[in-house]
């Protein structure tokens, strides 16, 4: 990009307001500093816009579906209307439901308690433990992971040739990866599961916060993502698709608010009947706040304009990969290579360094927050890495000091509320750590890194 597209980018798309962009933090070398949130893809700070809309809404706030009062009723359109909301962000078919759910991982386990009987999953050792790990109860097929989007596409297309072509079948997928934030092909995939008489679910937890998400184009037939990575806090979610496996499943949760109707039989028992519609998984008075605050942050996203936004936010990748291209000692992490297409999030690793001890003195000299270790998806880092995929380690940093070798990485990410500054401020910190060593001593505690006291 060149210098004057960058200044006409941040001069189009200014970053939008979140909360906590003015909060210091203090640094162990003495004074404080304007904190730099950039762990977006752990969670993203809430945006203003979001918080604003909650608190609003906060005194107004009553249980839905049941109640005869005012406030009751007005919760209850604002919930539905939050979900016709979402249904519009994804570009919803007609038949689609959107279900909302705590998280991405609550999404993907309540579509595989959903699987018929005898379904065979694919999954790529690539994917978040979220899409990894849910499918306990059904026959899982790992594929190794692809070195371009050609290969993901041929090696799924392989796999589901040799598969039994008269029983279901599932492929999850990640739109973007937590670890590089590269883009996978997810229409190319779809479109190959689809031939092979298979479904496709899409993990756009990384993908939604950052280019637009439309199952009618992308031919998916469900999506999951996540509130705290979309902008919006409060623990919520959304599994959004065809209707049909998870009208015919039994509740994911049983209780009030699933069930229509709820008789005593003869034989001391009681007789239940289901709803169908997207109630039947919601059971239990449900977060009416988070699901507001989900579509919330779609309106915001919607109305800033993925265009700009998009390219406000390559302009912040390019910065950052610029930077650490300048750091020999620094390596980057990528399946797909330098030319991949890529949401703002980035793993590298610092010879010669811990990443628990880098991230530890970004954090403590420079107050600077990113993310260290494996990221929830051990198979990926550890093929990154170049070790062995089955090796064990831990979700965050091993037990290893300061300059010892350690199976992790270090993850920056970022996103529509990131400043200029932090980006620039992050790369000046690398290469200052590269170039001087860290200013402060440290030791490991408790399987951390730590500024030694």
């Amino acid at each position: 990009m060149s210098v004057s597209t960058a200044a006409a980018v941040r001069t189009i798309c200014a970053p939008l307001p979140v909360l906590g962009h003015d909060v210091t933090v203090p640094l162990v070398t003495g004074g404080e500093v304007a904190y730099a949130a950039l762990d977006y893809a752990a969670s993203a700070p809430a945006l203003q816009r979001v918080w604003d809309d909650v608190a609003a809404y906060a005194p107004y706030y009553g249980s839905v579906h049941r109640g005869a009062g005012y406030l009751s009723q007005l919760s209850t359109d604002l919930f539905e209307n939050a979900r016709k909301t979402v249904a519009e962000f994804l570009d919803c078919r007609t038949a689609d439901q959107v279900i909302f759910t705590r998280s991405t991982t609550d999404s993907l386990n309540l579509l595989a308690a959903a699987l018929p009987a005898d379904c065979q999953v694919f999954v790529f050792e690539t994917e978040h433990h979220a899409s990894l790990l849910p499918w306990k109860d059904a026959r899982v097929s790992y594929l190794d992971a692809p070195r371009s989007p050609r290969e993901a596409v041929e090696t799924l297309e392989r796999a589901l040739a040799d598969r039994d072509p008269h029983g279901p079948a599932l492929v999850c997928v990640t739109g973007a990866s937590n670890v590089t934030g590269e883009l996978w092909p997810v229409r190319e995939l779809a479109a190959a599961a689809h031939a092979h008489g298979a479904r496709i679910v899409l993990d756009a937890a990384q993908l939604a916060p950052h280019h637009p998400v439309s199952l009618k184009d992308l031919d998916v037939d469900w999506v999951a993502f996540s509130g705290h990575k979309l902008y919006a806090p409060f623990g919520s979610g959304v599994l959004a698709g065809r209707a049909d496996w998870l009208r015919a499943a039994e509740p994911y949760l049983a209780g009030g608010g699933a069930s229509r109707t709820v008789t005593r039989r003869e034989d001391g028992g009681v007789a239940v009947e289901w709803h169908d519609g997207a109630a039947r998984h919601e059971a239990g008075s449900p977060n009416v706040i988070g699901a507001y605050s989900i579509a919330s942050a779609c309106k915001a996203l919607t109305e800033a304009g993925f265009e700009t936004l998009v390219a406000r936010e390559q302009y912040l990748i390019d910065t950052v990969r610029a930077g650490l291209a300048e750091v020999p000692e620094a390596r980057v992490l990528s399946l797909f290579g330098d030319d991949a297409p890529r949401v703002g999030v980035i793993s590298f690793v610092v010879e010669g360094w811990n990443s628990s001890h880098f991230a530890a003195a970004l954090s403590a000299e420079y107050g600077i927050g990113v993310r260290d270790g494996l990221f929830c998806a051990h198979p990926l880092v550890r093929t990154l890495l170049g070790s062995d995929p089955q090796s064990q380690g831990e979700c965050g940093a091993p037990e290893a000091a300061p300059g010892e070798k350690s199976l992790n990485a270090v993850r920056v990410s970022f996103g529509a509320g990131t400043p200029d500054e932090h980006v620039e401020r992050f790369v000046n910190a690398v290469k200052e750590l590269v170039l001087d060593g860290a200013k402060w001593q440290y030791r490991t505690e408790d399987g951390r890194c730590v500024p030694a006291v």
